[in-house]
């Protein structure tokens, strides 16, 4: 028979076996608490007690908890302290850590937002140990729900079938493996948005789109820092160096390893990618800017050859504005005449000239 879920007992004690008392989950930011057994048991005091006996677990998830909440928890369950402030503080980077008797993972769930191009990173923080399973969620992720609820679907999509015959472990395995599917998706979206910036940016038009690639470099870049650090983690549980983290699931460890992998590199080839695709975006704008400049320099000589044309009649005919009462070449018959002449011929002499070195 299936295993099925029992209400909460409402007197719940952790793996040392202290009893915890009517109020050990009151005040905490429990989204859900819940026993699983391999079969089942009618009293729920009976079902616990199979639990830590190793024949079940029950499974805590907490949303938002903070130091005193998981403080609480840690008396109860004899949660080691470095792994406790860990998941309060979050912000950490994916990890499997193993100490006596439990073992803790931080993973990072991640969701494409593709209308603003944003990776949206959140964090689930594992306990795993005899007899129960503690996730504490940071973020808006629903990667726990759907683990739970494929639990409770049970292997026949039955809602009368509940439970995970395989342990708390397998839990573990479900929780990792849905992450890394989550990658998956969100590369897949990624690579949409990379090949329409690659398109918009060598189409010939003049368009700058360094802003909007720099920005999607920097999630992929987000994305990265959640998927990168967890492979070599899951590479040890595979290769045996975290035996009660695999739990006799490391064949399921194998493929999400492979999931993973792909995942990683193809999310370091859009990196690099996206470093390309910059530069050129770059290169193109100073390209751009060059050919500006040049036509500006282009202008410039050709105003001030036109200028320099133009200095000429304007200097002379400013020397016999002067009104001078004795100038020799006022009386001069022919002086109009030569003085035209002068002009025409500076004039004519400088347009050649410039027109020689090719600024008109």
């Amino acid at each position: 028979m299936p295993p099925e879920p029992l209400a909460r007992d409402p007197h719940p004690k952790g793996p040392g076996g202290r009893t915890a008392g009517p109020g050990a989950l009151s005040g905490l930011p429990v989204v859900r608490s819940e026993l699983y057994l391999p079969q089942r048991v009618d009293a729920p005091g009976a079902a616990l007690d199979a639990a830590r006996a190793g024949g079940g677990f029950l499974w805590i998830g907490l949303h938002g908890a903070d130091t005193w909440h998981l403080q609480r928890l840690q008396r109860l369950f004899d949660l080691p302290a470095l792994a406790v402030e860990d998941a309060v503080t979050a912000h950490q980077r994916p990890k499997f850590e193993q100490y006596p008797g439990l073992t803790f993972a931080v993973l990072k769930p991640v969701r494409y937002v593709d209308h603003e191009e944003v990776v949206a990173v959140s964090e689930v923080a594992v306990f795993l140990g005899d007899g129960f399973l503690l996730t504490v969620r940071h973020g808006e992720s629903g990667v726990v729900a759907d683990v739970r609820a494929e639990m409770e679907r049970g292997p026949g999509d039955d809602p009368g079938e509940h439970g995970c015959p395989h342990g708390a472990g397998h839990v573990l395995y479900r929780l990792l493996d849905r992450v890394v599917d989550g990658y998956g998706d969100a590369v897949e979206a990624i690579a949409i948005d990379v090949e329409e910036i690659e398109g918009k940016v060598f189409d010939g038009g003049e368009d700058d789109h360094s802003e909007r690639i720099y920005k999607l470099k920097r999630e992929v870049l987000e994305f990265k820092r959640a998927v990168v650090p967890l492979v070599a983690p899951v590479q040890q549980i595979v290769d045996g160096g975290l035996g009660s983290a695999a739990d006799g699931d490391r064949t399921y460890y194998r493929d999400v390893l492979d999931h993973l992998l792909r995942a990683a590199d193809a999310i370091d080839g859009y990196d690099r990618l996206l470093t390309d695709i910059l530069q050129a975006q770059l290169t193109q704008v100073g390209v751009r800017q060059n050919r500006v400049s040049a036509q500006q320099n282009e202008d410039m000589r050709k105003i001030s050859a036109w200028a320099a044309i133009a200095l000429v009649p304007t200097a002379i005919a400013g020397i016999y504005g002067m009104n001078f009462e004795h100038m020799p070449e006022l009386s001069t018959r022919y002086g109009y005449f030569v003085v035209l002449g002068v002009i025409v011929t500076a004039c004519v002499g400088l347009y050649l000239a410039f027109r020689a070195r090719k600024w008109l």
